[in-house]
């Protein structure tokens, strides 16, 4: 199927502070233009549940830097949606097909989680189209550590996820003082509850299966669950959770055939993940010939969102350490 697929053009003059560059330097000081556009294009592919736009925490940066970027919503979520039973292959399929819509004969795949298993399976299929790959929170053999659900866990998330987005919603739109109403709620007194508020769903977030997909609490943590993790949850089918499950079902497993991907890549997991263990996410790098790997402590599942400057640097060094993957 056609997806429907986010893309960013590389910026030719940006005065948001540099992810990439030290504190209150930009990418545009003195007029000066940003990073010539890449060669190579970067293809970003979401986890389970996810989105396009859910990955922005790294095109974001890879844009600034001067990379075009392609995001889709995969086969069953966000705006791709289907009323169809699929497999798994059927998102390898799609993909090829975006490719070839956009002229795309090589890039560069940064897949994170389920999307890190789609870049392993496009770089086996079509080897000759992937540069390098940069996986994140993912491995050819998933294994995870999730403690089981009780009705409390769901219960207590549910409700934290609501009050999220509530708050994020209201210090997004704060009722400006000339167009209250005698209903409406005053600006002052709006936004001056919401960071007591904020940190009291935090509290709540610690006590929620939040705590299995972040280890840092933090506001901007927060904020992108609010604002990309809730609604990427809310628009995914239940034909992609179901082709997701009957993968995990098969005992899904490709590490003796990715030892054959010579091309570089970059490993980012999070050492307290307990949906895609660290462990897995090594035996993959290790499976590898050209992996490099970075190990986050004290962070989950949703890493990058947890700190998303030290991942951003971390991936562009990489990337300027490997100029052929992008020249």
């Amino acid at each position: 199927m056609r997806l429907n697929v986010e893309i960013r053009r590389a910026n030719q003059f940006d005065n948001r502070p540099s992810p990439f560059s030290g504190a209150g330097a930009t990418l545009a000081d003195s007029q000066s233009p940003a990073p010539r556009p890449r060669s190579c294009p970067v293809l970003c592919l979401h986890g389970h549940p996810g989105s396009g736009a859910a990955m922005s925490v790294f095109t974001d940066a890879l844009t600034a830097a001067g990379f075009d970027t392609y995001s889709p919503d995969l086969r069953g979520y966000g705006k791709s949606q289907t009323k169809y039973p699929f497999e798994m292959t059927s998102h390898l399929d799609d993909i090829e097909a975006l490719l070839t819509e956009h002229n795309i004969k090589q890039c560069l795949v940064l897949g994170w989680s389920l999307g890190g298993i789609l870049t392993l399976e496009l770089a086996l299929r079509r080897p000759e189209m992937v540069r390098g790959m940069i996986l994140v929170a993912t491995a050819a053999r998933p294994r995870g550590s999730h403690p089981p659900i009780s009705l409390w866990d769901n219960v207590i998330t549910g409700v934290t996820g609501v009050l999220n987005v509530a708050l994020h919603f209201i210090a997004s739109n704060p009722v400006a003082p000339g167009s209250m109403t005698s209903g409406s709620i005053a600006s002052s007194s709006t936004t001056s509850n919401v960071e007591p508020m904020g940190g009291w769903v935090r509290s709540l977030g610690k006590k929620s299966l939040f705590r299995y997909l972040i280890q840092q609490h933090t506001p901007v943590a927060y904020q992108y669950l609010a604002k990309q993790g809730a609604p990427a949850l809310i628009r995914m089918s239940r034909q992609a959770d179901a082709a997701l499950s009957r993968a995990i079902r098969a005992g899904y497993s490709r590490v003796p055939d990715i030892k054959a991907l010579e091309m570089p890549a970059l490993m980012l997991c999070g050492e307290c993940d307990r949906h895609i263990t660290a462990k897995s996410s090594l035996e993959t790098a290790r499976a590898l010939p050209n992996c490099e790997t970075r190990c986050y402590p004290n962070t989950a599942h949703l890493f990058p969102w947890e700190i998303p400057d030290m991942v951003n640097a971390d991936i562009q060094h990489w990337l300027m350490t490997h100029p052929t993957l992008w020249t």
